[in-house]
C-alpha cells in the first residue's frame, strides 16, 4: 500500500500528457491528508481538468475528515462493494494521480527501510485513482479529495519486494502513458480492464539516504 508519494512539479510533462496547466502546490513527499495535484475529466461535457485534491477519499456521508487517514488506498477487487469508495466508482469518477514516485517500506535488512519507486525511464507518471466531494458540516468548506487503487502485486519484479514479508504484496495501479485517456473515460468494464499488473511500466527502486521507516510513515497531523 502507498501512503507516501512525490507529486509530479514537470508542468511541461503534464501539459504534454492532458493539455492541462499543473496547479501550484507547496508539498514534495505528500502524506494522507495533504493536497496533491490530480487530473479528472467531466462525463457530461468531456473537459478535462487539473486541481488540488486531498490524499485519502473522504465518502459524502463521512461526518468529519478523519477518514482520510485510512482511505487513501483502495483494492481494486472490493473498491466496488466498500462503503468509502462505491459512490464513486459507481459515478466512475476517475481520477489521474500525477506523480514522481512513491515510497514503500523494504525489509530485505531486517528493519524497514524507505525506498523510492519511480518509473525506469525517470519520467512522471500516472496512477489511477478516485476523487470525491465532501462538504465539512462544521464550516460548509466543499473538499475533493482523492484515494489510489491498488492491485496484486506477489508477481511483480520490483514491487514484490516490499511490505514485511508475510504481508500480500500490493502497488498502486501505475497506468501506461498511451493509456490516461481512456481512465478517465472509461466504463466500469474497460477500467477493470486496465487495472492489470502487465500493462504497468517498467519500474526501478532505490533506497532513500536517511530512509528508515520503523514505525508510521504518517505524520501523526497533516
Amino acid at each position: 500500500m502507498c501512503s507516501v508519494f512525490r507529486p509530479t512539479q514537470r508542468a511541461d510533462w503534464v501539459y504534454s500528457k492532458f493539455g492541462v496547466d499543473l496547479p501550484k502546490f507547496a508539498a514534495t513527499d505528500v502524506y494522507p491528508g495533504y493536497l496533491a495535484p490530480i487530473v479528472v475529466k467531466s462525463h457530461r461535457d468531456k473537459r478535462v481538468a487539473s486541481g488540488l485534491a486531498r490524499f485519502g477519499l473522504i465518502p459524502a456521508w463521512s461526518k468529519d475528515d478523519k477518514i482520510s487517514r485510512y482511505t487513501y488506498n483502495a483494492r481494486s477487487e472490493t473498491v466496488v462493494d466498500k462503503p468509502s469508495f462505491r459512490k464513486a466508482w459507481h459515478n466512475r469518477q476517475f481520477a489521474v494521480v500525477l506523480a514522481d514516485g512513491f515510497d514503500e517500506p523494504c525489509y530485505e535488512s531486517g528493519r524497514a527501510v524507505r525506498w523510492r519507486i519511480r518509473q525506469d525511464s525517470k519520467e512522471p507518471f500516472g496512477i489511477a485513482g478516485l476523487w470525491d466531494k465532501w462538504i465539512n458540516p462544521a464550516s460548509g468548506e466543499l473538499i475533493a479529495s482523492f484515494t489510489m487503487l491498488t492491485i496484486h502485486a506477489n508477481d511483480h519484479p520490483v514491487m514484490r519486494r516490499f511490505h514485511r514479508p508475510e504481508d500480500e504484496k500490493r502497488t498502486p495501479m501505475v497506468l501506461p502513458a498511451d493509456k490516461y485517456q481512456d481512465w478517465l473515460d472509461s466504463t466500469h468494464d474497460t477500467a477493470r480492464a486496465l487495472l492489470r499488473l502487465d500493462l504497468m511500466p517498467r519500474l526501478t527502486a532505490e533506497p532513500l539516504q536517511n530512509g528508515d521507516m520503523r514505525g508510521s510513515i504518517i505524520p501523526s497531523s497533516a
